[in-house]
């Protein structure tokens, strides 16, 4: 299982998950839920306390990874496979320019 906090701005706003079944799930955090109500990360994940879930990657945050040259790049120099998404997301989308990041989560037995 992988997973990455998700900020707003300089908010935490929440954790994205890749289960081991290869579903994704995204949840708000409940502090970001009571302090934030109106401030969503994407206009198709307004803000609830429902987690969202999906098969794939959610576009929204699929649309953070680099693309072209720029995704070549972070998939050789991190040794990524480009179809790995939720890897990309987590390699690459730390620094993001826009309002939203995303910090990879260790697990305790990756340390």
């Amino acid at each position: 299982m992988r997973k990455g906090k998700v900020y707003y701005k300089e908010h935490f706003a929440g954790i994205i998950t890749e289960t081991d079944d290869g579903e994704f799930v995204f949840r708000y955090d409940e502090t970001f839920v009571t302090e934030h109500p109106k401030e969503f990360i994407t206009f198709t994940m307004p803000v609830t306390n429902k987690p969202y879930t999906e098969k794939r990657l959610f576009p929204f945050f699929d649309g953070l990874i680099p693309e072209g040259w720029l995704l070549d790049i972070a998939s050789k120099n991190w040794k990524i496979n480009q179809n790995d998404r939720m890897g990309l997301l987590l390699a690459c989308c730390k620094n993001c320019i826009g309002a939203v990041s995303v910090e990879q989560i260790q697990e305790e037995n990756e340390q």
